[in-house]
């Protein structure tokens, strides 16, 4: 896993990519969130090639420690609108596919247990 930090856009990719995989599987309805999101957080194109290899790369042992890395490079730069609209995606990512998975719950509630406390 990098050590770099990551701007708070490239780190919100990296939480619903990750909160995507918890279940092994990847829904069109899933996909079209992080899209939203995408096009959301950059309104012009971007190579997103680097990200998907660190991602990919990364076990799912290392998917949890990513993701707290992740969210605190997010936190750091972000406004608390920012977060909550990032946990609104989340949300909607977690329900794309209508079954949020025990996997999913459990990053969803790390979202919350860190920023809501905050």
């Amino acid at each position: 896993m990098p050590n770099n930090r990551m701007n708070k856009t490239i780190a919100g990719y990296h939480l619903l990519m990750i909160l995507s995989a918890v279940d092994f599987r990847i829904s069109a309805n899933e996909d079209s969130v992080i899209r939203q999101y995408l096009v959301q957080e950059f309104p012009f194109h971007v190579n997103l090639d680097r990200e998907m290899e660190i991602i990919s790369n990364l076990h799912p042992d290392q998917w949890e420690g990513h993701f707290l890395k992740a969210m605190d490079d997010f936190y750091d730069d972000a406004t608390e609108e920012e977060r909550k609209s990032l946990i609104k995606f989340a949300i909607r990512l977690a329900k794309a596919d209508h079954v949020i998975t025990k996997e999913e719950n459990y990053f969803l509630n790390m979202l919350f247990d860190n920023w809501e406390a905050a």
